[in-house]
């Protein structure tokens, strides 16, 4: 295989595939960053805003695989990365060349991560699965976590094009590592947005100002993302979508399912997608992860029907 290059944007062709709430943000900083960047999305009206700042708008991945030196994606679904990389028509993958790199950025299964870097390998390509923490706020901000599965020089090589989306980037190992670390976070998440949600209702409850809760907790041992993020949203009956309830589900059943097959019990895991799921069941699958309050208030029968989906 060929030397790795070290990504420049002098030099490297970016492509983007999946235009959603974060990858409009994250394809941004790109093209500010002085990047060419090639895009695809299945509705073109996503990409005007980026089109507006210098980018091109291509049919296929293949197309934008074919244009490009490294590819981008951040999707919705693992078959929806299997489809966008791997399709034998449409595809990245028969669009590379040998040497180009492929960064997964979509939060899915290890087991597909390293599918695709074998497959990419066979053709003298290169693939790391890179999914992201921070939901819509790290990607505007380009503060996300990164956490990278692959090759080393493959990681070194691609480090100026990640510094421009995050702050937190780091290589967890080989292929499919990087999902695995995603699993991890999205555990660690999962039961916090139950113990912040249940914590604002006991606050509501008893009829403390929970504005000043949240400002307390937040600058002590109870400080978490969700609660200085999402509590205030949830304060305004904001449920607007940073990560959507549907997509944290998906990620919760892949975490579930490697759990599992590791013979893993893990109680706050499966509880927290109960509760999802019942989010979902209701209709509210495409809001906010912290519409997880009215799951509770609704077990609590303290349903809040006026402007419970105001939209900020």
């Amino acid at each position: 295989m060929s030397v790795v290059k070290l990504a420049s944007p002098s030099s490297t062709r970016i492509g983007f595939i999946g235009i959603g709430v974060m990858g409009t943000s994250m394809a941004g900083h790109l093209i500010k960053a002085g990047y060419k960047l090639n895009i695809f999305t299945r509705t073109a009206s996503k990409a005007d805003s980026l089109v507006s700042l210098g980018a091109s708008l291509l049919k296929t991945p293949r197309e934008v695989a074919q244009q490009s030196d490294v590819v981008i994606s951040i999707v919705g679904y693992p078959k929806d990365v299997e489809e966008v990389l791997l399709d034998e028509k449409t595809g990245v993958l028969p669009g590379f060349e040998p040497g180009k790199i492929s960064i997964d950025m979509t939060t899915s299964k290890p087991s597909l991560a390293t599918r695709i870097y074998e497959e990419f390998k066979k053709r003298g390509a290169y693939a790391l699965d890179a999914p992201v923490s921070g939901g819509d706020i790290g990607a505007r901000n380009a503060t996300l976590s990164i956490m990278v599965g692959g090759d080393q020089d493959v990681f070194d090589a691609c480090l100026p094009i990640f510094n421009v989306m995050g702050k937190n980037v780091r290589l967890m190992g080989k292929a499919g590592f990087g999902q695995h670390t995603k699993m991890a976070n999205q555990i660690a998440i999962s039961s916090g947005m139950i113990a912040m949600c249940e914590s604002l209702l006991y606050a509501q409850r008893v009829g403390l100002d929970c504005e000043s809760v949240i400002q307390v907790l937040s600058s002590g041992a109870a400080q978490t993302f969700s609660m200085t993020n999402y509590g205030p949203r949830i304060l305004k009956r904001t449920f607007d979508p940073g990560f959507y309830v549907e997509h944290f589900i998906k990620d919760l059943g892949i975490a579930l399912e490697e759990a599992t097959r590791m013979g893993l019990i893990l109680p706050g895991l499966i509880q927290t997608k109960m509760l999802y799921d019942i989010l979902a069941a209701d209709s509210k699958e495409k809001l906010g992860t912290h519409a997880l309050m009215l799951a509770l208030e609704k077990l609590n029968g303290l349903n809040k029907t006026n402007n419970e989906e105001k939209k900020s």
